[in-house]
């Protein structure tokens, strides 16, 4: 299985912050530290990874995102899941920020349907605590975020 994602990230006088969304739905409600992610979600058959990655961050987001991306190296998470991800600078304002929903039957054996938000919320963190609260798969992209803006910045 394979999913694409965006990394936004911005440079403030915290130093450097990445954006990270929360699942929506009850089975994430009560978890915080190690169940953040980037915006991401499956390339569907056919599906460029690149285009996967700005449609799901517009589905998750609620808007579109445009400017230099910047492709990182893909990761695999625990479950064999390979994320292929791309950072983009950015200041996204997460007061704005419209899920998609999804409906699953809830509460379980109960025969009813309801529907989520796929995100609950999204926040700007620094990357001290972004790697408390991302999916331990998804750690790397952090450092290779690190290497490549680092790069990108100290280019003359």
């Amino acid at each position: 299985m394979r999913s694409a994602g965006l990394l936004l990230f911005r440079n403030t006088g915290a130093g450097l912050e990445v954006l990270l969304v929360h699942p929506g739905g009850p089975f994430w409600a009560k978890k915080d530290e190690g169940a953040w992610s980037i915006p991401k979600g499956e390339i569907a058959e056919g599906e460029d990874p690149f285009d996967a990655a700005k449609r799901e961050f517009a589905e998750e987001i609620g808007s579109e995102s445009s400017g230099e991306f910047l492709p990182l190296a893909p990761v695999r998470q625990a479950g064999g899941k390979l994320v292929h991800a791309w950072a983009l600078a950015s200041d996204l304002d997460v007061s704005t920020i419209r899920s998609n929903l999804f409906s699953m039957e809830w509460p379980p054996r109960s025969g009813k349907q309801q529907q989520f938000p796929e995100i609950d919320r999204a926040a700007w963190f620094t990357l001290d605590i972004a790697r408390l609260k991302i999916l331990k798969g998804q750690l790397p992209l952090l450092d290779d975020l690190l290497q490549r803006v680092g790069r990108v910045e100290e280019a003359p």
